[in-house]
């Protein structure tokens, strides 16, 4: 009988507009078509269902990752590749869900702002410089980048396929892909 593979986290971290998404779903892909089981928990699908009820104070955006950490421990620890998308902002929630999760493995997203701002389609920097949005990170709200995370994407430099590859490579490097 085959063992089952075991289940890992990728936490994609960094700013809104830095790549998270966009590489993670490249990385979901490319899992997928090798045959693992994939769930992509991504920040603005998760608010529309699970966390339809919070806002964006820090309490609720702790909460928010509270949550979603919940629910990564549950997958990964039955043997599912999770790949999360959140933009995470504080160095202790994700030291939280690095203690929960089954081999938790953290990816930055790093980027800086000014490339944000120009990647951003939805507005929502522009609405935060001009004051519309409070609590916007990287404009009013802080953004905690992570001090020792195990894959750090320069998503200004890196095409997504690239950065897909760093990951992926790394993966391997852990015994995890």
């Amino acid at each position: 009988m085959c063992e089952d593979p075991e289940g890992f986290t990728l936490w994609f971290t960094g700013l809104p507009c830095s790549g998270k998404s966009a590489v993670g779903d490249r990385v979901a892909e490319i899992l997928r078509e090798k045959g693992r089981r994939v769930e992509r928990l991504d920040g603005d699908a998760v608010r529309k269902d699970l966390t339809r009820d919070l806002g964006f104070s820090k309490k609720d955006r702790d909460e928010n990752i509270r949550r979603v950490t919940f629910v990564a421990k549950l997958l990964s620890r039955n043997g599912v590749a999770v790949l999360t998308s959140f933009i995470s902002p504080y160095r202790e929630m994700r030291d939280r869900a690095r203690r929960e999760c089954v081999n938790f493995v953290e990816v930055y997203a790093k980027c800086p702002v000014e490339v944000c701002i120009g990647r951003d389609v939805k507005g929502m920097y522009q609405k935060a410089l001009r004051g519309e949005i409070k609590e916007f990170t990287g404009v009013s709200d802080p953004y905690e980048e992570p001090l020792n995370a195990e894959i750090v994407l320069e998503t200004d430099k890196e095409t997504v396929e690239e950065s897909a590859e760093k990951v992926l490579r790394r993966l391997g490097e852990l015994g995890l892909a």
